[in-house]
């Protein structure tokens, strides 16, 4: 079905984008299908905000690439997400979740077997390893022709009231919607996260955008279009791995995993 080959074509842009700009049309697209989300009470709680000022852009470049060599200079990143890596292509496919380390940027191989050392964190800082991804990361995200902004109506986002799960569920369904328009019209996203990483470096994005205080913003991401040959790739899951059913899907009650439907998967 076609609908299942959009689904299973999502993927995240890690590399570069076109600097072409992004269409007007298209821009317009993606805020078309956000906002036919769903949400409770048809309450709508997203807000965006579109930026394609080139001095705001290499603005926030800059705040995420020294967010990403603070984050990895000080041991905040390994330490926080360790749980999701993964050594070995064994435990890749055992857990079928998180990194594979084989995976990661070429100036963090040498150190794989001691990144969760003192001595591995010593020897990477040594060698401005962290300084290397961060410029590596604000070359990627100045390249970007199209950062968009997602905010939530802090009437409806309400930490500690229902209110609040409903417009993040909300906002989850929007990105959903564009993320899979993303790939349908040649385009790539990815999440800029590293901001959120380091404490004060957020504020700087919001001052940046000149966020209202009834907003709260929730996220960042880059988008713009990809090379041709990069557009809708064939759908090859051997590298993606994905948990199969039977690892997160139960049948009647939690106590029996679905059973039956691996094979399908692990056939495609």
């Amino acid at each position: 079905m076609e609908f299942l080959d959009v689904l299973r074509r999502r993927k995240t842009t890690n590399g570069p984008f076109l600097p072409d700009p992004v269409s007007e049309e298209h821009q317009r697209l993606l805020m078309e299908v956000a906002g036919r989300a769903p949400s409770q009470l048809n309450s709508q709680p997203w807000r965006f905000v579109v930026v394609e000022a080139r001095e705001t852009i290499e603005a926030i470049a800059s705040i995420s690439g020294e967010s990403m060599t603070t984050a990895m200079s000080n041991g905040t990143f390994f330490e926080r997400y360790k749980p999701y890596f993964r050594f070995s292509k064994e435990e890749m496919e055992q857990r079928r979740d998180g990194m594979l380390f084989d995976k990661l940027p070429a100036p963090l191989r040498p150190f794989t077997s001691q990144v969760f050392t003192k001595r591995g964190q010593f020897l990477m800082n040594s060698l401005r390893v962290p300084n290397t991804l961060g410029e590596e990361n604000r070359k990627l995200v100045a390249g970007s022709p199209l950062l968009l902004g997602v905010m939530l109506d802090r009437s409806e986002y309400r930490p500690g009231e229902l209110s609040s799960f409903y417009s993040v569920f909300s906002m989850g369904a929007a990105m959903e919607n564009i993320w899979l328009t993303t790939g349908e019209i040649g385009m790539g996203i990815q999440f800029v996260s590293f901001p959120m990483e380091v404490p004060g470096q957020w504020d700087k994005i919001v001052d940046l955008l000149k966020v209202p205080d009834e907003f709260e913003l929730m996220a960042v991401y880059r988008l713009g279009y990809l090379p041709k040959e990069q557009r809708r790739p064939a759908i090859d899951w051997s590298s993606h791995q994905r948990k199969l059913p039977s690892q997160y899907v139960f049948r009647d009650t939690c106590d029996t995993p679905q059973q039956g439907w691996d094979e399908a998967q692990a056939g495609q």
